[in-house]
């Protein structure tokens, strides 16, 4: 497991479609994404999320359901031998959820939601919380905070996303991560969340999918543990994050590049 102390360890890699929409579009990333990783030689965990209960409109999508999408998890875990990551919205989801999950997502909107970080860290998994976009970097301090009171031991992962800019618009600013990194927990970079547009095409949320592999560049040349991607075999229909989802057949090239730099940021 990544700790705080690894910054020259080689990142890891949290990836898998946004939402879980059907077991083939799973079991299909699940399965070339450690094809992939296994010939890079990139630590894959696989997330993908059962409910999107934060959607801009109420017509949205938001997957197959907590009972569904666990069951889909834990076929991943067992074919494909991948610890799993995957989002809790509530305090009660958490126990069942930790059943199968190995790392307990916080959203970033619930990032400062004391009873579910709480909930999260009793269960003695990892628990992977999201920056808010509305949050400064040295405030996540309070987060992991919340969780170390819960579970004196519990391991704490921080993962930055970008932060507000105006309307339908975030940015990176960068050096959060290596404030973030102060706080001795590892730290992680979404590189598609960053590139979201909130709420800005009709009711969804738009975003750049283009943008991704040159702000994933940035962060690792700042140093990070981990890389944060959301990958779909045909992105522009996903039911959720259609426009900054990665497409699989691109993730190979993403990779091998983001372990060349990875490599000369930490040599």
């Amino acid at each position: 497991m990544p700790t705080p102390s690894d910054h020259k360890r080689p990142f890891f890699l949290i990836a898998g479609p946004c939402a879980i929409e059907s077991r083939e579009v799973v079991m299909q990333t699940a399965e070339t994404l450690r094809n992939v990783c296994a010939e890079l030689g990139i630590e894959l965990w696989f997330k993908s999320s059962f409910d999107k209960a934060n959607r801009t409109s109420s017509s949205s999508e938001r997957g197959v359901g907590m009972q569904e999408g666990l069951r889909i998890l834990a076929e991943v875990k067992q074919q494909y031998g991948l610890p799993i990551v995957t989002d809790v919205h509530e305090s009660w989801q958490c126990e069942p959820v930790a059943e199968v999950a190995d790392v307990l997502q916080i959203p970033a909107f619930l990032c400062r939601q004391t009873d579910l970080l709480q909930a999260a860290a009793r269960t003695g998994r990892i628990v992977n919380i999201k920056k808010g976009q509305f949050m400064a970097p040295w405030d996540m301090r309070g987060a992991i905070a919340k969780c170390r009171e819960a579970a004196h031991e519990s391991s704490v992962w921080l993962t930055e996303r970008g932060s507000s800019f105006g309307y339908g618009n975030l940015v990176v600013d960068m050096t959060s991560l290596v404030r973030m990194r102060e706080f001795g927990c590892p730290i992680v970079f979404d590189a598609t969340h960053s590139v979201q547009q909130p709420s800005s095409a009709k009711g969804v949320t738009g975003g750049n999918r283009e943008l991704v592999p040159p702000l994933m560049r940035a962060a690792l040349a700042v140093g990070v543990d981990g890389l944060f991607m959301e990958v779909h075999p045909d992105p522009d229909h996903a039911i959720s994050d259609a426009a900054n989802q990665v497409k699989l057949a691109d993730i190979y090239n993403i990779l091998h590049q983001a372990k060349a730099f990875d490599a000369l940021a930490k040599s």
